[in-house]
């Protein structure tokens, strides 16, 4: 940094120092500009050589101010959703190739190992959905960036995937032997992380916080990874001041509309986005819970945001590839969670809130699906339907996307929450009656599990 003491700038540089955070040399160069014009008025030869260098020496400051970088983005996602990975999942040798890379990302960077073996933190999870199966070793990845704080920041993701789609959760008709990428479903996530982890390590600003950054696995199977990392922490968690998670953040649509999920965990949080700058448009919902790693630590009562750019036909399926991603609008989901943070960064740590829906566990079990793809940003009551998987229950009963689920069985569906927990009611074979609203009629359908 170049020293402009003795051209009387000294007043304004330190702004920063005080919490400006958002000060920078390129908001100072009017300022900076108007001094230089009266030095000159009076300048020595001496003078007009210093100020000569200096002239020369501001832009370049401008040009090197960390940002986010929507070609790294790509570069992880690439990475991380290839053909060699096979999809990822959990305890596969795709899913070990996808962390040594992620760990070879957290080394450049010179980030803290914190898992339990330098970066990585086996546990232990079931193959099965939810629950069943055979069991596994799986790992998280942790890095910390020591800021000498009293406070810590969780910046998290999933990078587990439905590998060769054998497990039962795929949406395709025919999944069993299909590589499933999860280029959105996480790659995407995952790439958030390590961007964010590059940006406040290299951004020269020593926040009021400490960075925690975890890519979980065992995230598709039921949350394992998260779960398990806030039952084991490997920091200490009354110190956790809020977490931030990143799933399917890559399909930014036209519109703009992000979904964020958790706001009704801290007071802070809906007043905070409403007061945001960004081309986004913030969809907000309170729960602490769903079905992403974020819920695992609202349970340990820390304040959690979950970010969400929407659900698309290709959820769950093999063909959600690199080749969809938009990676300029991940860049702009990204600058909205940094602008979250910056703007908390010379606050306490946050005050906890309990939400409405705490009623969901981070694991809810349940052994059937409908076959459905829900909507995550629809505020009508009831389910919506975004898309319908040939073969399964919801479309052999005649369940159409564009549907809003109402009721199965004697359970009422008002959202995501309790379809999610009804499902836990049903069994296999069993037949419900399910109740729709189709457009501007009430239609009733019989399906079988």
């Amino acid at each position: 940094m170049v020293c402009l003491c003795s051209f009387h700038v000294n007043k304004i540089i330190p702004f920063k120092n005080k919490g400006f955070a958002d000060i920078t040399l390129k908001k100072l160069l009017p300022e900076v500009i108007l001094l230089l014009k009266w030095k000159l008025l009076c300048a020595t030869k001496k003078d007009l050589m210093r100020l000569f260098v200096v002239a020369l020496l501001i832009p370049v400051a401008g040009t090197f101010a960390q940002k986010v970088d929507a070609k790294k983005i790509k570069a992880h996602v690439s990475v991380l959703a290839a053909d060699d990975m096979q999809g990822r999942f959990s305890g596969s040798e795709g899913e070990r190739k996808a962390l040594r890379y992620i760990e070879k990302e957290f080394k450049a960077l010179k980030l803290i190992p914190k898992g339990e073996q330098e970066f990585q933190q086996p546990f232990p999870f079931k193959a099965g959905v939810h629950g069943t199966g055979e069991e596994g070793r799986a790992h998280n990845a942790i890095a910390y960036l020591d800021n000498q704080a009293d406070k810590t920041i969780i910046i998290g993701a999933h990078y587990d995937h439905l590998g060769l789609g054998d497990n039962g959760s795929s949406l395709d008709a025919n999944p069993k032997g299909k590589i499933h990428n999860g280029a959105d479903d996480n790659a995407s996530g995952v790439a958030g992380v390590l961007e964010l982890a590059r940006y406040f390590a290299q951004n020269k600003v020593k926040e009021k916080s400490n960075f925690l950054f975890i890519c979980f696995s065992g995230e598709e199977l039921g949350l394992y990874g998260s779960k398990y990392f806030t039952e084991h922490p490997t920091i200490n968690l009354s110190q956790v001041t809020y977490m931030i998670n990143m799933d399917m953040i890559g399909r930014l649509p036209e519109s703009k509309i992000i979904s964020v999920s958790g706001t009704g965990t801290s007071p802070v949080w809906e007043p905070l986005l409403k007061g945001i700058s960004t081309p986004l448009k913030i969809k907000t919902d309170s729960s602490g819970v769903g079905p992403s790693d974020h819920a695992s630590f609202y349970l340990k009562n820390i304040p959690a945001l979950h970010f969400f750019t929407g659900s698309h036909s290709d959820y769950h399926k093999p063909t959600d590839d690199t080749d969809k991603i938009n990676f300029a609008g991940e860049k702009e989901v990204l600058d909205l969670i940094i602008a979250v943070i910056e703007n908390l960064d010379s606050q306490p740590k946050l005050d906890f809130l309990t939400t409405k829906q705490k009623t969901m566990t981070a694991r809810t079990s349940f052994k059937v699906t409908l076959g459905v793809m829900p909507s995550y940003t629809s505020d009508q009551p009831g389910l919506l339907v975004d898309g319908v998987t040939e073969g399964r229950p919801a479309q052999l009963a005649g369940i159409v996307t564009g549907d809003v689920i109402i009721q199965i069985g004697d359970y009422e569906i008002k959202d995501i929450n309790d379809y999610m927990g009804a499902l836990g009611k049903f069994e296999k074979g069993q037949t419900v009656p399910v109740k729709l609203k189709r457009k501007s009629e009430m239609v009733t359908v019989q399906l079988t599990f």
